[in-house]
């Protein structure tokens, strides 16, 4: 197995506050999950990771939450723990591999197995600026995939905001902006631009915390 390490770069300036926000990250049993945790907390956020059986009212008061990857399959049978449940909440959420197909799913789209399964590294192509979570990347760039299963139809209200030659939803925004998914890994290196995808959710969650105060 190729060795994928966390991205060790400075923490961006924005990062820092003395009102950190609360990201929670949900473990839905992918190998990387602990990579989205270490990456909120470089990056300031105060976070954990919970269990994905965790109660929505034993939830603390969060600013936004991820949906981490999973197992195999565990994206396209529509079942993920309390996931569904995660999603009433009027928060800022971000879906990655199985939580990005989850959501898919739990929004009206679909999962399906992949024509083409992806593992290592890959390039991707922005749609149309590719919206909130691509902000300051480029407009092609290399991210780091694992998976056998995929996005094929989004929801109605979503759009694609990236894609590869073998995957056509690499990344999908809903229209309200307050919903994401990515199918690739944004937390481990080999993603180049992974630090700033997760600054551009911090930033979102940040936004969407002010606007309600």
């Amino acid at each position: 197995m190729t060795n994928v390490t966390l991205i060790e770069r400075q923490p961006l300036p924005s990062a820092m506050t003395n009102n950190p926000l609360v990201i929670d990250v949900v473990d839905n049993g992918g190998q990387w999950t602990h990579r989205e945790w270490r990456m909120l907390r470089y990056l300031g956020v105060d976070t954990q990771i919970i269990e994905n059986s965790t109660p929505v009212s034993e939830l603390r008061k969060l600013d936004g939450l991820i949906l981490s990857g999973g197992a195999a399959r565990v994206g396209i049978t529509g079942e993920l723990g309390n996931c569904g449940a995660y999603l009433e909440l009027s928060i800022p959420i971000l879906g990655i591999c199985a939580g990005h197909q989850f959501m898919a799913g739990f929004y009206g789209g679909s999962a399906t197995v992949a024509v083409e399964p992806e593992f290592g590294a890959a390039e991707i192509s922005l749609v149309n600026g590719g919206g909130k979570i691509f902000a300051n990347t480029p407009q092609s760039q290399t991210v780091w995939e694992s998976h056998n299963d995929e996005v094929d139809e989004i929801p109605s209200n979503f759009f694609i905001t990236a894609s590869s030659d073998s995957c056509k939803v690499q990344g999908m925004e809903n229209d309200q902006g307050d919903r994401f998914g990515l199918q690739f890994h944004p937390e481990v290196n080999d993603s180049e631009y992974g630090q700033q995808m997760f600054q551009n959710f911090i930033e979102i969650c940040r936004d969407a915390r002010d606007a309600s105060e």
